[in-house]
């Protein structure tokens, strides 16, 4: 409840090596492949859908551990706003993103025709992933290489994922994968309240049963 002048604050806090929280600078991991031919942008940044399973947004992030980066790659539902598969890797190798797709797809999420949307990287135009999504009969979307509000949505995740989890350095990459675990399936799937036009406040998880229960219905 005191006044303070700022100065004075701010050479206090040298001093004593104080610094304030903040995001670290974004490492992009696009890395696009120029002899690869991207696929449409079939979202055209159109971030809503009305049935679950026929919109994905996917992306990669990095997490620094004492081991060195941790690579996370997942795949969101526009329709429910739920992370439906994710895989974790010391690598951001095309395997990474086929793993959360093919995790994505083995929760029976998925409807045939489903678009899958990402950035232009590497892992993303890669064969091995181009020949996932056909042999899931998928259909793939890709924004315009630079462009982070062509998959807005994705970016949005990892923004909120470092608030909750911070934006430290963790001694290992189990104890990173844990928290990342924690973070996806107990608090973002299942306790995060967002805002549905029709249903009110519920979770992505409560999201997705209602509007399945309002298909069969």
């Amino acid at each position: 409840g005191r006044c303070v002048n700022r100065k004075r604050i701010a050479r206090l806090m040298r001093e004593h090596g104080i610094q304030g929280a903040h995001r670290r600078k974004r490492r992009s991991l696009t890395r696009p492949d120029s002899k690869a031919k991207p696929a449409p942008d079939l979202i055209s940044r159109d971030f809503h859908a009305e049935i679950p399973g026929t919109k994905l947004v996917g992306d990669i992030t990095a997490l620094p551990t004492g081991e060195g980066w941790l690579y996370l790659a997942c795949w969101l539902d526009l329709a429910t706003r739920e992370v439906v598969g994710y895989s974790m890797a010391d690598h951001h190798r095309a395997t990474l993103v086929v793993d959360a797709l093919k995790m994505a797809a083995g929760r029976g999420r998925l409807r045939p025709g489903c678009i899958v949307h990402s950035d232009c990287g590497s892992e993303y135009t890669s064969s091995q992933f181009r020949c996932e999504i056909a042999e899931l009969g998928l259909r793939q979307s890709c924004g315009r290489t630079g462009s982070c509000f062509d998959n807005a949505a994705a970016e949005s995740l990892w923004a909120l994922l470092k608030e909750e989890i911070g934006t430290r350095v963790w001694p290992d990459r189990a104890t990173a994968r844990a928290e990342v675990f924690d973070f996806i399936e107990t608090f973002y799937n299942r306790r995060r309240l967002r805002k549905h036009k029709v249903f009110g406040y519920l979770t992505p998880a409560e999201t997705r049963q209602r509007q399945q229960h309002a298909l069969a219905a």
